[in-house]
């Protein structure tokens, strides 16, 4: 609706009262009397008066069908912009409002500005929005100029409606600039963003399932200017499919207007990637890698994709009572072997990321060339040490040479799943690599055999709801940093899913790249909570403290 329009219907008498003014000591900005703004710690507080009774100061434009009410408060987090109107009458606040559980729509508050009797006052309101809006924004970037894809096949369907009517308004009430293509074939988006201007993006936001951003990512890794592309683009989700793992870990929800909110307010984060060799071909992945029971699920369900998350449990059910097993060969370069060892280095990496953050906040400033510093500036990454404009260079090589030196090829007669990955949950409420880190260089793989009771199959299957799979004893559960997989019935069929998109069932290798793309998070790390008591001081360590 039309801001000054509206505003004319209902036509509100604007006061003709005091001077506005922006009190820098309590943080207030008189408008009239009885309409004084307050920064709050967390909010930004309205006067009860309005709250209480209609007052021709404040002009409440909801939704079309939600209830006319005045907030006693804003979360600056969900603040998404304020302004003043052209004429310079009105103070226009937009926010998100949460209508339903899960589910934010655009509201915005108008507050009259009473005739100017000093030269300052658009100075005094001016000055009083930027410190609005820095208290919204913190060190997240306003006015991210998006390049937007949108998959209308994605999942269960709906993505284009799940854009237009849910997401795309508040983008524009963020005044985000954006661009959007729909994608009309599988790939698309990968040619897209193999010739995109990078240089007039911030972002890039797939409104699909998992399948778009594994094509956005491979997009930019076959760019001439590769790493230069895949740090500049920060590559985010809006959750339109079945699994929806990267807006899971990233914003701690699949719900389309709670990421949307993140990645208005989302900071720059590094993210690792993995580059994966098959036959002559070379391409990265940024979620998973699975042969077994896990990609069976994956790939296998496709013709229950109607079912939204719930085909997994159906097709895990059927493929427990079978006791499939792989059998394939597996060399792996570990880096951390135990499970003690690896809630170790995740609270190691945990408690040293939250310490910098807190330092790099305490020394906020300008470096040599007068640009500003903030916790939210990716680090620089190893990558970034090699020559050259491309992919990094293969530390292990591909999987047509010979086995890389201290490997060994060890057989896995009854396999059950073979799973490796990048984030933490693969879907909402599968969490199954509970210590994976952002940005440390390093995979999380998990390994479990299939001749295996189909009930402690199942209370497996419970465990990853509950939080209790990592300790498991049915679960090896490791970080590495490299791997070659050879199935035993390779060109006979069989599944193999890389970020959940079918793969040749054929040998492949695998190696990391820390901090070698980029994202948007609401922290600067993903949102999972962790190993059941990764926080905990264990006896051996208290020993040997």
């Amino acid at each position: 609706m039309d801001q000054d329009a509206a505003a004319g219907s209902a036509k509100t008498t604007r006061p003709q009262a005091i001077q506005p003014v922006h009190d820098e000591s309590n943080h207030a900005l008189v408008l009239s009397p009885g309409v004084t703004l307050t920064f709050g710690s967390e909010s930004l507080l309205i006067p009860d008066q309005l709250v209480t009774k209609p007052n021709r100061s404040c002009l409440c434009l909801p939704s079309i069908g939600s209830k006319n009410d005045t907030p006693r408060s804003i979360p600056y987090y969900n603040i998404l912009w304020a302004e003043t109107s052209e004429d310079r009458s009105w103070l226009v606040v937009d926010y998100a409002h949460e209508d339903s559980p899960h589910h934010l729509v655009v509201r915005n508050l108008k507050f009259a500005i009473p005739a100017q009797t000093a030269e300052q006052t658009d100075d005094h309101i001016a000055n009083w929005i930027e410190h609005l809006l820095d208290r919204a924004y913190g060190t997240a970037v306003r006015r991210k100029r998006a390049w937007v894809l949108v998959n209308p096949h994605a999942g269960p369907g709906g993505a284009d409606k799940i854009w237009d009517h849910q997401v795309k308004p508040i983008f524009e009430a963020a005044r985000m600039p954006m661009t959007v293509v729909r994608t009309t074939y599988s790939g698309e988006a990968g040619d897209l963003a193999q010739v995109l201007d990078i240089d007039s993006y911030d972002i890039a936001i797939p409104c699909s399932g998992d399948g778009l951003p594994h094509e956005v990512f491979n997009g930019l890794a076959k760019r001439p200017d590769a790493r230069r592309a895949l740090s500049k683009i920060a590559v985010c989700h809006i959750p339109c499919g079945s699994g929806n793992a990267m807006s899971c870990n990233l914003y701690g929800t699949h719900r389309p207007t709670l990421a949307a909110l993140a990645i208005i307010k989302g900071v720059p984060t590094p993210l690792d990637l993995v580059s994966i060799t098959q036959g002559e071909e070379r391409f990265v992945s940024f979620l998973s890698q699975a042969l077994g029971v896990i990609a069976d699920l994956d790939l296998g369900t496709e013709n229950l994709r109607w079912m939204g998350a719930a085909r997994f449990t159906v097709g895990f059910l059927a493929l427990v009572l079978q006791k499939k097993t792989y059998p394939c060969d597996i060399a792996i370069k570990v880096e951390i072997e135990h499970k003690e060892s690896v809630k170790k280095h995740y609270r190691e990496r945990v408690t040293q990321g939250s310490a910098d953050s807190e330092q790099s906040k305490a020394c906020d400033g300008t470096d040599a060339d007068g640009c500003p510093v903030t916790s939210s500036s990716p680090s620089p990454s190893p990558a970034d040490d090699d020559d050259g404009p491309g992919l990094p260079p293969l530390k292990y090589g591909t999987v047509m040479d010979k086995l890389p030196e201290g490997w060994e090829l060890v057989p896995y007669e009854k396999l059950g799943s073979f799973y490796c990955g990048n984030m933490a949950y693969m879907a909402p409420d599968a969490n199954f690599f509970s210590a994976a880190l952002a940005n440390d260089g390093l995979m999380d793989l998990i390994i479990t055999q299939g001749d295996v009771n189909p009930l402690k199959s199942i209370g497996l299957q419970l465990a990853v709801d509950s939080g209790e799979f990592f300790d498991s004893p049915l679960v090896t559960y490791r970080k590495i940093s490299a791997y070659r997989l050879i199935p035993r019935n390779a060109g006979k069929g069989g599944y193999l899913s890389i970020d959940g998109e079918a793969r040749p069932f054929e040998p492949f290798q695998a190696e990391i790249h820390q901090g070698l793309g980029l994202t948007l998070s609401k922290k600067g790390c993903f949102e999972a909570p962790g190993p059941l008591n990764w926080d905990k001081v264990t006896t051996s360590e208290r020993l040997m403290a």
